[in-house]
């Protein structure tokens, strides 16, 4: 999980719905890549009304709300365009993986990611391992597809930052077009997840339908993804790093029309926590 960086149906009015071989410009998902290539129907998050992050606990959303995010282990929103959360570069806290598939240093210990040292990178540096890797992710994608989820948020895509160079970007493309290859043959919309450094890359090649961000606004890159998926960006900025005030980040011309601000933890209404607030 990222929440620390370094870095169902709604009204069909409200709805683009995206098929490979007729999607409109702002939507389009078709690639000369094979494996980006799918021939199932899949539906993008409208882009009227605003969006939640619910990770760390669901709740009924607000009035207004038509996109909301939700733990794989959740159950989607109702009646909002619902984003089902996977960890797919790095073990949940307390799953159990094969050895050989976690990343290991020179001395042959797991990496962990320093900013969540409970979650141990994946290791993709074969296309072996890449193979076995994907198919334990695509449970989770099928899983997600058989509560009624509309999409997947793929985290930690940049996990090769945190590898002590035992990873590249190459590799993680790779293996993200094999999540994204799936996640499209199950009808399901896939999410990019930060990683600005991909560039176009992440559409035009991996296949991602649209892209959520944490804190595009903080490290000045918002325009970085919208230049990409014009205004399929949901941006989600934090109350404890934030760069002037939330009114202030709204007013800038770069960012995404869906951005709101949410606590650190993500907490519930329940919480004193409890942050919420949209542009």
């Amino acid at each position: 999980m990222t929440l620390l960086r370094a870095g169902l149906a709604v009204a069909t009015s409200a709805v683009l719905l995206v098929t490979m071989g007729c999607a409109s410009p702002s939507a389009n998902t078709r690639s000369s890549d094979p494996a980006v290539a799918s021939t199932a129907t899949r539906t993008l998050p409208p882009t009227k009304g605003t969006f939640d992050y619910q990770l760390g606990g669901s709740y009924t959303p607000a009035k207004g709300v038509t996109v909301v995010t939700r733990d794989s282990t959740s159950t989607p929103a109702k009646g909002v365009y619902s984003i089902c959360y996977v960890n797919g570069f790095q073990t949940q806290p307390g799953s159990s993986w094969p050895s050989n598939l976690i990343l290991k240093n020179k001395a042959g210990k797991p990496i962990v990611d320093p900013g969540w040292p409970d979650e141990r990178i994946i290791d993709i540096s074969t296309a072996a391992k890449r193979t076995a890797a994907s198919k334990r992710i695509n449970t989770m994608t099928d899983s997600c597809a058989a509560k009624g989820f509309r999409a997947v948020e793929f985290d930690n895509l940049d996990s090769y930052s945190r590898s002590k160079g035992r990873l590249t970007l190459s590799k993680s493309i790779a293996f993200a077009k094999l999540l994204v290859k799936h996640t499209h043959a199950k009808g399901l919309a896939a999410s990019q997840k930060n990683t600005g450094e991909l560039g176009s890359r992440g559409k035009t090649s991996i296949g991602f339908d649209f892209v959520t961000t944490e804190e595009c606004d903080v490290y000045s890159e918002c325009g970085s993804f919208t230049k990409v998926y014009g205004t399929h960006v949901l941006d989600v900025e934090y109350t404890d790093d934030l760069r002037g005030t939330f009114a202030q980040v709204c007013a800038r011309k770069d960012t995404p029309p869906q951005t709101i601000l949410r606590d650190r933890d993500l907490t519930t209404p329940k919480s004193k926590a409890y942050v919420y607030q949209t542009c």
